[in-house]
């Protein structure tokens, strides 16, 4: 049964939340399509019921992805500054050799105006990718 993309979106993200508080995971069921989410950070119940007990059973689930796994992190910031931000591109490089680069980056899009762009190419890519997971990870997805 296919998964719904917007559902594997929304589960990517959520997987994706940073924070100190709790880890955010993620899966989606390879039978039924069906997303199951897990947090020590709050109750995620309103999402859907408890997780399965065999959750760790990689054959029927499987965990969304890390952004870094999908090159949606530091590549992609530097393949967006490569093309729409060529003269800042060193700095790009350099914020992101030391912490706080992504606070650096969204302080100079913020100056040069370029946040909404960054949004776009950040979105379309990162839809690209999920894609692609999802094929090569055999989901069905509809939509």
């Amino acid at each position: 049964m296919p998964a719904k993309f917007e559902d594997i979106i929304t589960a990517f993200e959520f997987a994706n939340t940073n924070g100190d508080m709790g880890e955010f995971c993620a899966f989606v069921c390879r039978q039924t399509g069906k997303i199951y989410y897990q947090t020590d950070f709050m109750d995620v119940a309103e999402f859907n019921d408890e997780l399965p007990d065999d959750i760790d059973d990689e054959e029927k689930y499987l965990a969304l992805p890390d952004k870094r796994e999908l090159d949606l992190g530091k590549p992609l910031v530097l393949a967006f500054s490569r093309e729409f931000l060529p003269d800042d591109f060193d700095d790009v490089r350099y914020f992101f050799s030391k912490r706080g680069g992504y606070r650096k980056f969204k302080a100079l899009l913020a100056r040069r105006g370029a946040i909404e762009r960054w949004h776009a190419f950040e979105n379309e890519a990162t839809e690209q990718a999920l894609r692609e997971w999802c094929a090569l990870n055999s989901i069905e997805i509809k939509g």
